[in-house]
């Protein structure tokens, strides 16, 4: 058998809309962004998840279990209350600016043989913590060099 051909189209943006329900919500993006990188056709490469928005984040964590989910959402909120003396900011949501800065609002996966490398228990989720909302996610697909 052999080896698949390596992919020879440029780097691709890619956006997904996505929906959120609550104010807190780790919402599980990993099959619409897994779409993308195959509609792509990279055969090895990195795709970059990245969100353009300060109220929100993307990580990676289980995703087989949606209690891991909820519970770190629970946790973030203890940690980070919505309401809490010395906050400043007018608009109410600092607690949603200081999750993010946490979170980060972008994560890497490898892609190799067209596939996303993630682990066995592995998800990647749109971190909303000013919801509900809908978000706009950007993907970029970037192949290897032809070697």
């Amino acid at each position: 058998m052999s080896a698949p051909a390596r992919s020879t189209h440029a780097a691709s943006t890619a956006k997904l809309a996505i929906k959120t329900s609550r104010r807190t919500e780790l919402r599980k993006i990993t099959r619409e962004v897994a779409d993308i990188v195959a509609r792509h056709g990279a055969i090895d490469g990195v795709c970059h998840v990245y969100v353009p928005h300060t109220t929100a984040g993307i990580t990676i964590n289980e995703g087989a279990d949606p209690d891991v989910a909820h519970d770190i959402e629970l946790t973030f909120d203890r940690l980070v209350p919505r309401e809490a003396a010395g906050y400043r900011h007018a608009e109410g949501n600092s607690d949603s600016h200081v999750k993010t800065a946490m979170v980060g609002t972008s994560q890497t996966v490898l892609v190799e043989n067209g596939r996303l490398m993630l682990g066995r228990w592995q998800a990647i989720f749109l971190c909303e913590f000013d919801g509900p909302r809908t978000r706009e996610v950007l993907v970029r697909v970037v192949p290897d060099a032809p070697a």
